[in-house]
């Protein structure tokens, strides 16, 4: 659940009882751990729903999986680019990525029972 309000900084807070991630730049919540698609490390996460971000114009783009539509999105709160969005896969093995986010590792902090 979502917790949307007018008189934070944020525009939504994810609930303070699930690890979280954060922008790394001014700690407004992005997406849910447990929510998270791939939590491989080494990548990006892959989250189905993300919060205080916003989405520029698709644009095709020739990435390591193949050609797809993507957005890039911001953090609404600092502007900050922090990945983007799928917004259409191409090849036919590809189609589970629309709608998802890939939001990188250098734009995103670990927030709420991580120790």
């Amino acid at each position: 659940m979502v917790k949307m309000t007018k008189s934070k900084t944020f525009q939504a807070y994810l609930p303070s009882c699930h690890r979280t991630y954060s922008c790394i730049h001014c700690r407004a919540h992005l997406a849910n751990h447990d929510e998270l698609i791939s939590k491989v490390q080494v990548l990006q996460p892959f989250a189905p729903n993300v919060v205080n971000v916003g989405c520029g114009p698709a644009e095709e783009r020739v990435l390591l999986t193949g050609l797809h539509a993507v957005a890039d999105i911001y953090c609404e709160n600092c502007k900050t680019t922090l990945g983007w969005k799928y917004e259409h896969a191409f090849e036919s093995s590809q189609k589970y990525k629309e709608g998802k986010f890939i939001i990188e590792l250098a734009h995103m902090i670990k927030d709420n029972g991580w120790e």
